[in-house]
């Protein structure tokens, strides 16, 4: 069953509740500027035509993102949300390029950079059948939280019910093979800045065709950047063994696999 969330720009007041229940409950800095998305910025409101827009990772039901991970670091949870492991990530940042949205954000100025965007709450309230914290506090009934297609069939009972409050277009129906994240609004989405991606047709063919006419040198990268990571993650278990931490069958149990062997099984 995939979930989501349906944002009605209709009813949304502009009270930042969301922007605030993200960051309190993802632990991100409560005075970090609000203006774009970035590493400690997961939803931000932008201000565009008079509205109010909610921006946060639209959740692709078949993420760009996560197809051209190499590690797996990024992912489709079974839930719907696109979610991230930061433990498996060598940091190469094809997810950065490959999104069509433009939102999985880099920690530049951290020692250990990660990748950062809004998981959904997946790991803290969804998994666990609660609403993400933006739909739970929205004071409006802006943001509506639930199985996809119910959000789908509810959107569109508003165009029906009310078609001249809304442009008749669901948008993420379609773009970019369909996203779990859905809106509604009074003013064209073009006018809103919301990006103009293909409809019906999902990115991760189209991002491996770009990808496969790349220069060898990329490829060649790409290969040192898993060779890398792969050495780091062995010494930091070798690390262990030596401290006491873990025995030798431990250690060969938790160390990364090289290229094409099994994942780490779960601790």
């Amino acid at each position: 069953m995939t979930r989501g969330l349906l944002i009605d720009l209709a009813r949304c007041r502009g009270c930042g509740s969301c922007v605030t229940a993200c960051r309190e409950i993802n632990r991100l800095p409560l005075d970090a500027p609000a203006e774009r998305l970035d590493a400690r910025t997961w939803t931000f409101l932008d201000h565009r035509a008079g509205l109010t827009v909610k921006r946060q990772c639209m959740h692709c039901l078949d993420p760009a993102c996560a197809s051209v991970c190499p590690v797996g670091a990024m992912h489709r949870s079974p839930d719907g949300p696109v979610v991230y492991d930061e433990t498996l990530c060598m940091g190469c940042r094809y997810c950065m390029i490959a999104c069509p949205f433009g939102v999985p954000r880099y920690e530049w100025d951290s020692r250990e950079p990660r990748v950062r965007k809004c998981i959904l709450c997946w790991e803290q309230r969804v998994r666990n059948g609660e609403k993400p914290a933006c739909a739970a506090v929205c004071p409006a009934g802006a943001i509506a939280f639930g199985e996809r297609q119910d959000l789908v069939d509810r959107a569109r009972q508003r165009l029906r019910e009310r078609p001249d409050d809304y442009v008749d277009h669901i948008y993420g129906l379609r773009e970019a093979g369909g996203t779990s994240v859905l809106y509604l609004s009074p003013v064209p989405f073009a006018a809103l800045g919301f990006p103009r991606v293909q409809e019906d047709r999902r990115y991760p063919g189209m991002t491996w065709a770009i990808l496969e006419k790349m220069p060898a040198g990329w490829t060649v990268s790409g290969a040192l950047l898993v060779g890398l990571w792969w050495l780091t993650g062995r010494r930091e278990v070798m690390a262990r063994v030596e401290r006491g931490e873990l025995s030798v069958d431990e250690a060969m149990q938790l160390a990364p696999p090289l290229a094409g062997g099994a994942g780490r099984e779960e601790e």
